[in-house]
């Protein structure tokens, strides 16, 4: 049995049409559900009453943990290809709904061998979305971890069948990247998206030095009793690597929180040392279902453009300021419309009333400050503080989270992090969480299918490709190419004997914002001619003319073509 657990705002799906022999009737009724934990259920061959019990018994605590009433039990056949026979487990699925109910929760399912359309909100903390095994997948595993290597798996994905704006569909004919079997989750950059990647890093690294931000760096696993402390083990075992090395069980980190604060305690601070803002983009790996993984959008290991603050009470407010202008510059950049949402303080909380108070004041005056306008999430905060999540708005109008800003008074006091105030008196730190990108991976999938391929100058891969009508203009195009590079443009010199329509055309596919034409004529008068991907041309100008607008386009990264 696998399960795909989420904690949503909402949930809405609406039965079309049966898509199995064995099915359901009488629920064709559309349904939604607000603030509900999700279970996505595909029930394998072999699965039995008793794993089921189980499953349902540590969701139902984890929605006592949450503080949620509602629960959505959902049939979910994608996540395995081990599915038990239809009959058998539309029974286990209906034993499942009713062990919920006993519960007192209120219990929801969607109709079981129908084909549905689904629309979620998931919240944005930290436990919000997990994956978990039982019964035969747990022994699936378990097993898999002594297997012998199989040349079969040394294949890629196959995206056949996808959507032509999907971001692996213009992966595929961009050359961005790949997931192969062998490393299911975690992304092949190709040259091509790995210039996406590296440029995405370099443009948020340019930020930091602006912002006041120091880069850090942590090691990729530790000791196990590192999550006990921070309380993160609790919740999130199942989705973590966990293995023994040299008789201790360690985990590769599935976040970075915990390592901020041993750097923080590390060394004695003064009050005058605050506020102190260490950045880190180290891998994480989170251990995801097979079936849940979803190109860039879900993977296994994935990059954030992750922060820690580290501030006094006094400080709090000007640091959320200057992290919503932070956003707002960036989100600007990619020409991304955004909401805020604020949550605030749960049933269960560490702190005082008084302090929550204050911190969620500190989140709305910043807000205001800077003209957010934002929707109220009662009770939806992280048990240690108030914060704000950031949606994004892509393209096709679909709804992302992606930055989110979290006020911490738990983690501080877990790991009795301190600083000497003013006062020569010990005092507890104020950590403030913050992504902007979120998971880098999930961020550039966005993007993708958000301009379709269509990169700004300053990101695309390929900047300019230079082409030569026929071989008497080889040698200039090459003196072109050269030159261009000398600039530090990303260029590419197609000499090749095809005709110039499929060149063009190839460019066009490419999505290569210039294309820089040559002929006799340009090589005698040492001018070219220029098109853009969009059709319009220019021709009969120097060189050096289109090198200063081609690099003040890519310095100003400005998401409009020059021509």
């Amino acid at each position: 049995m696998r399960i795909l657990q989420l904690d949503v705002n909402r949930i809405e799906y609406e039965p079309i049409e049966p898509e199995s022999k064995v099915y359901e009737s009488g629920s064709e009724k559309s349904n939604s559900v607000d603030d509900a934990l999700v279970l996505f259920v595909a029930i394998e061959n072999g699965d039995n009453e008793a794993d089921a019990s189980k499953a349902i018994k540590e969701a139902v605590e984890f929605t006592g943990k949450l503080k949620r009433g509602n629960m959505v039990i959902y049939p979910f056949a994608h996540l395995s290809s081990n599915l038990e026979e239809p009959q058998r487990a539309m029974n286990l699925f209906h034993y499942m709904v009713k062990e919920a109910e006993k519960s007192g929760l209120k219990v929801s399912h969607a109709p079981f061998g129908w084909n549905k359309s689904l629309k979620l909100d998931v919240k944005g903390h930290p436990l919000a979305e997990m994956s978990r095994y039982y019964g035969m997948g747990a022994k699936v595993v378990q097993k898999a971890k002594k297997h012998t290597y199989d040349t079969s798996l040394a294949k890629k994905s196959d995206w056949s069948g996808l959507p032509d704006g999907d971001h692996r569909t213009i992966a595929e004919r961009q050359n961005l990247f790949s997931f192969q079997e062998v490393s299911q989750g975690m992304v092949y950059w190709h040259p091509n998206g790995y210039i996406l990647y590296d440029q995405l890093m370099r443009f948020i690294r340019d930020k930091l030095d602006e912002y006041g931000y120091q880069m850090v760096a942590t090691p990729i696993m530790a000791n196990t009793a590192l999550w006990h402390i921070s309380g993160h083990i609790d919740h999130y075992r199942e989705n973590m690597f966990v293995f023994d090395a040299n008789s201790q069980e360690v985990g590769l980190k599935p976040m970075n929180c915990p390592f901020a604060m041993l750097l923080f305690k590390a060394r004695k601070w003064s009050y005058r040392d605050l506020p102190l803002r260490l950045a880190d983009f180290d891998k994480l790996y989170r251990n995801e279902i097979s079936g849940a993984l979803s190109g860039l959008f879900r993977v296994r290991e994935l990059t954030q453009d992750d922060a820690h603050i580290f501030m006094r009470d006094d400080q709090v407010e000007d640091e959320i300021n200057a992290m919503l202008r932070f956003v707002n510059e960036m989100y600007g950049i990619f020409k991304l419309e955004y909401k805020a949402k604020l949550s605030t303080m749960p049933d269960s909380h560490m702190g005082d009333e008084a302090t929550w108070e204050k911190a969620t004041n500190d989140l709305i005056q910043a807000m205001k400050a800077n003209n957010i306008k934002y929707e109220v999430k009662e009770k939806e905060g992280a048990f240690y503080g108030p914060k704000i999540d950031i949606d994004v708005k892509d393209s096709l109008g679909r709804e992302w989270q992606c930055a989110t800003i979290q006020l911490d008074y738990q983690l501080p006091q877990r790991f009795d992090l301190s600083y000497t105030g003013e006062d020569g008196k010990e005092h507890m730190p104020i950590v403030l969480h913050r992504v902007v990108y979120g998971s880098l991976e999930r961020f550039l999938a966005i993007l993708i299918e958000h301009l379709q391929g269509k990169f700004p100058t300053w990101l695309a891969p390929t900047q300019v490709r230079v082409l030569p009508i026929s071989d008497k203009a080889n040698a200039y195009a090459e003196e072109v190419s050269k030159r261009l590079k000398e600039q530090h443009v990303r260029v590419e010199l197609d000499s090749s004997n095809k005709t110039l329509q499929y060149k063009i055309r190839d460019g066009q596919t490419q999505q290569i914002p210039y294309m820089v034409i040559l002929g006799e004529k340009e090589a005698e008068s040492q001018m070219i001619s220029v098109r853009s991907r969009s059709g319009k041309q220019k021709m009969g100008i120097r060189l050096e003319e289109f090198v200063a607008s081609l690099k003040e386009e890519i310095g100003s990264r400005r998401g409009e073509l020059m021509l």
